[in-house]
């Protein structure tokens, strides 16, 4: 069928799992009687506990609810020929990922994740990258919190460099003002199958490592590396490591080696959290860093759990990304969110980022938010997301 001609702009699968539940209570109380909203429909491996989600979210009682399983090829190759474009929020990616990247390169069907599962993707880029750009197929991962706010801040603040300083910033430092938000059982799981996928392959462990490990064999200058405490003079602020630096800045840089490297090929990038000034915020920054090597502390939530309603509404983000152009001209960009990060904002950011890639005519291929979708993206969560982007002077 006809990619045009599918019944379904989006298909949600995982719609029963925390996030993908969320993700359709999203579309039915922000999409409810407005003239474009997209056809949509709920997908997972139970019918009745689609149907049971449908109601408990208050979606319409005839939203089409689709039965598909990772475990079962034809069910994903059946779902992803209906849609034009497959959310998924059905991870950990490195367990059960793939037959569903596969079925919609197939297919040439439009895909976005929330994966911050570095080693996966640099296997998904090397074995579908060239079947996705023939059948047309754009695989879009990293499509939450990881890493859609920095991903399009500094795309953002790049154009704004251009257009002051008539050149991109080729440093660039993402610092992590605030943010309020717990972590799901799912991130958690995600982060122990990519140390297990490691232990099994150490040749992966390179494409942890490297900023660049997702750039297909381009490497640029050397990074910071973002583990050290540091007294930020530009914020006047002492910085701590920032657990989801990791997987950002290999997609800050992917964005950029995608789209020709409009940041230059010198681009230098990281990201931090502050603390605060002084004494306080030293010891503040250094306990940060000691807590890095168990980020989740002694219990973590077990998959299926996370922030509960009053935690979501009640979360918040703030970055702010500094950038230095080679003749020393500053620019500071902002990028807020309302609602806990991973959550209830990551089901915004991934719910627009499908309903961008409806209207994209970006090729097919392996890509991130910004490179596909990019400033169509912003002008979305502003306008649905509650998620502002803005040069501060």
């Amino acid at each position: 069928m006809n990619k045009a001609d599918r019944p379904f702009d989006i298909v949600v699968y995982g719609s029963t799992g925390y996030t993908g539940r969320l993700v359709a209570e999203y579309l039915t109380e922000h999409y409810a009687d407005r003239d474009d909203a997209p056809n949509w429909a709920m997908a997972g491996r139970s019918a009745d506990k689609l149907a049971e989600v449908r109601d408990l979210v208050g979606a319409p009682v005839d939203t089409p609810l689709v039965v598909a399983n990772a475990d079962d090829p034809a069910s994903l190759k059946a779902m992803c020929e209906q849609a034009r474009v497959v959310l998924t929020t059905v991870g950990p990616y490195t367990l059960y990922g793939e037959p569903l990247v596969a079925a919609c390169v197939e297919a040439g069907t439009d895909y976005c994740d929330l994966s911050g599962e570095p080693t996966w993707m640099y296997q998904m880029i090397e074995k579908y990258s060239d079947a996705a750009r023939a059948s047309g197929a754009r695989i879009c991962f990293s499509s939450g919190f990881d890493s859609v706010p920095f991903d399009l801040g500094v795309l953002m603040l790049q154009k704004e460099a251009k257009a002051r300083f008539g050149k991109p910033a080729t440093r660039v430092k993402g610092r992590v003002r605030g943010m309020q938000g717990g972590p799901s059982g799912g991130t958690v799981a995600s982060m122990k199958e990519t140390m297990k996928a490691v232990a099994k392959n150490p040749k992966l462990i390179s494409v942890l490592q490297s900023s660049f490990g997702l750039t297909e064999g381009f490497v640029g200058p050397k990074q910071p590396s973002g583990m050290i405490p540091e007294y930020d003079k530009d914020l006047g602020k002492w910085a701590a490591p920032f657990v989801m630096a990791t997987i950002n800045t290999k997609n800050v840089h992917r964005t950029n080696f995608l789209l020709g490297h409009p940041y230059g090929e010198d681009f230098v990038y990281d990201e931090m959290m502050l603390t605060s000034a002084g004494e306080m915020g030293e010891k503040a920054a250094k306990a940060i860093g000691e807590m890095m090597a168990n980020p989740f502390g002694a219990k973590p939530p077990a998959p299926g759990e996370g922030p509960t309603k009053e935690e979501r509404e009640n979360g918040f983000y703030d970055v702010v990304f500094v950038g230095e152009t080679t003749d020393g001209e500053k620019i500071n960009y902002g990028v807020k969110g309302r609602y806990d990060p991973g959550y209830g904002s990551t089901s915004r950011m991934i719910a627009e980022t499908a309903i961008a890639l409806n209207h994209s005519d970006a090729p097919g291929g392996i890509g991130t938010p910004g490179s596909f979708v990019g400033e169509a993206l912003v002008d979305r969560l502003e306008e649905n997301a509650e998620i502002s982007f803005a040069v501060e002077d």
